[in-house]
């Protein structure tokens, strides 16, 4: 079987076009690797990096993929597009420019999705039940009058103390890190370890390792007492033929149910990681939390393989980053009360 092998780098998902290349393997043969315990071997360094949207845009409707001659399509926009600027990408200002460096967000795989959720069908998330939090924060300085504290992952809600901030920015939680994890600018790469018993999902964004004890079956999967709450929930597996189903729950509630709705206290996760080929892992995830959507919902990232290493993730926020945020908003305040003088 010829799998089309898509790399797509852009901000704006389905916006921009791939370069593709050719990779021939016999997927429908795939056999998986064993460890020398008998299971799949999934260890390895894995990027999850996409430019596919979490949520479907509307005029793709219920359908998951996108046709070749739309793919094509957005391909020869991109070579227009380069052709125009000489190969070069525009960027406006110094800000732009930095943090253009550091995006990844490369998508790789034989498919190119509309959306990474697939359930529900129209690729979108659920309605909120009715008294949810919808919109938790904000990416600056302004306060939305959202109380504390403050689940979301970036941004903040004000800046009068460190508390007003977000996870990420309090290097609490990475804001792709999850779980689940998923895609993001940057650092979006996940290392997994087994051994008979147990397997280490360390996400390289703020360096978060979770520890998976393995039991034989679903019905084995009994958690800690609800009265014990983590910030990255408390996570069991098994496995189900050669995938590696995780669930989680008993999320501590400081932290949202997904994006910035809800909280994430009657949140149960279940994942799945399943070896599709020698270099790609189909992650699967699927939200349950009644408390916050009116249903579940299922979103599918593939996994590529990565030949390097995972470096540790220094947060530079807890070294100088929230001191700084602080000190530029009491120079403010010191300046608009002078004015209002």
């Amino acid at each position: 079987m010829r799998k089309t092998i898509i790399a797509c780098q852009s901000l704006t998902a389905l916006a921009v076009g791939c370069v593709f290349s050719f990779a021939a393997f016999a997927a429908d043969d795939y056999v998986v690797p064993r460890t020398e315990w008998g299971q799949p071997d999934l260890q390895g360094v894995w990027n999850f990096s996409s430019n596919t949207p979490m949520q479907r845009p509307s005029r793709y409707g219920d359908r998951q993929f996108l046709t070749p001659e739309e793919v094509r399509a957005v391909a020869e926009q991109r070579a227009a597009r380069d052709a125009s600027n000489d190969g070069a990408i525009a960027v406006e200002g110094v800000d732009g420019s930095y943090n253009d460096f550091w995006v990844e967000n490369a998508g790789i795989g034989g498919d190119v999705r509309t959306s990474h959720i697939v359930y529900p069908v129209d690729g979108r998330l659920p309605a909120l039940v009715e008294g949810a939090i919808a919109n938790q924060g904000v990416y600056g300085g302004d306060t939305t009058g959202e109380s504390r504290p403050v689940r979301i992952s970036a941004g903040g809600i004000g800046t009068d103390g460190p508390e007003d901030r977000g996870l990420s920015e309090r290097c609490l939680i990475g804001f792709n890190a999850g779980p689940p994890f998923i895609p993001s600018l940057y650092n979006n790469n996940v290392q997994i370890f087994q051994s008979k018993d147990t397997a280490v999902i360390l996400t390289e964004m703020i360096h978060d390792a979770r520890v998976v004890p393995l039991v034989d079956a679903p019905s084995e999967l009994a958690s800690l007492s609800d009265d014990v709450r983590l910030w990255m929930g408390d996570s069991r597996g098994y496995w189900e033929g050669d995938t590696l189903v995780v669930q989680t729950r008993n999320f501590n509630g400081l932290s949202s149910s997904f994006g910035q709705a809800g909280t994430s206290a009657d949140k149960v996760l279940t994942e799945r990681f399943t070896r599709v080929g020698p270099y790609t892992v189909d992650y699967e995830f699927t939200v349950d939390d009644p408390a916050t959507f009116t249903d579940k919902f299922t979103a599918i990232i593939p996994m590529t393989k990565v030949a390097g290493l995972l470096y540790e993730y220094a947060c530079h926020e807890g070294n100088y980053g929230m001191v700084n945020i602080l000190r530029g908003a009491r120079v403010q305040d010191a300046l608009a009360e002078s004015e209002a003088q």
